[in-house]
Order: C-alpha cells, then structure tokens, then sequence
C-alpha cells in the first residue's frame, strides 16, 4: 500500500520558516490499515510543529507503527528547495 501527501507543510525549528514538501508512506498491513483521511488529519497536525526533516521522518513511523503495526513500513519526507537545498529523509521499520 502506498500514500503520497503532495501539499505537507511544517516549520524549521530554527528560522520559524515554513517548510514544503511531500510525505511518502509505503507499508505492508498487518491487521490494520492506514484511513486516508485520519492520515490528511494527522499530517496537517504538523503545520506549526517546528521539526528537522530526519526527525519528521522518524517520528511519523513510529506514530504509524503504534497505530497500525504494519509488517514493515517505509516514510519519506521530502522538503522542497530552500536555500537551494532539497532534503529526503527515510525511515524504515520492519524492512531491511
């Protein structure tokens, strides 16, 4: 299973600037599943939340893993250019 969020937003913990991107989501489901719309509910949680690229990454596996316990999980956060620099962090659970 495969979600993409197109229009992420949050905000450099350092500048207060605001940050866009992109959240990629690919999972293996276990007994449960990801809603899409409680998961457009979470990620805008994260619109005045001031968080690094890696840590975001990190932090919404783990929030997955707690709420679904996927067989294996994959998160992408991608950060469009800012300062001429584009990032994508990826955390994994459960896959090599």
């Amino acid at each position: 299973m495969t979600l993409t969020a197109t229009e992420f937003t949050s905000v450099c913990p350092r500048t207060g600037q605001p940050d866009f991107g992109s959240v990629s989501i690919v999972y293996k489901p276990g007994e449960r599943c990801l809603e899409s719309k409680a998961l457009k509910f979470y990620l805008w949680s994260y619109r005045d939340e001031g968080a690094f690229c890696e840590s975001l990454a990190a932090r919404i596996a783990d929030d997955i893993v707690y709420a679904i316990q996927p067989k294996a999980l994959r998160v992408q956060v991608s950060q469009n250019a800012r300062g001429g620099i584009a990032l994508l962090a990826e955390a994994r659970r459960g896959w090599p």
